[in-house]
């Protein structure tokens, strides 16, 4: 699921996935060169499901935590905070709690 976030004063594409049942979310951008890792619409994993994939040069990072694993990467992923309640995953924002429903 893909929803927009303000960071660091600009608005940014983000997307949620989730990993072994947890919902995680990060800036749609590659911390090899800032540029988004979806290889189509909303596709982020490699084809094993274990990685989550930048598809412009291959990096690949944890689905849990965003850390580069291989690949071209220059640090992790910056991370969104989420949390869930009654079903409904929630992100973050600087004044208030927005959901992300996937």
């Amino acid at each position: 699921m893909s929803f927009d976030v303000v960071y660091a004063g600009q608005t940014c594409r983000a997307f949620a996935i989730r990993f072994k049942g947890e919902a995680h979310a990060y800036l749609n951008r590659c911390a090899h060169v800032a540029m988004e890792m979806d290889w189509q619409p909303e596709r982020f994993f490699d084809d094993s499901g274990r990685w989550l994939l930048c598809a412009t040069h291959g990096a690949i990072y944890q689905p849990d935590t965003g850390e580069c694993q291989g690949g071209p990467c220059r640090g992790g992923l910056i991370k969104i905070a989420l949390f869930e309640h009654d079903g409904v995953v929630h992100w973050r924002s600087q004044y208030n709690l927005k959901p992300v429903e996937f």
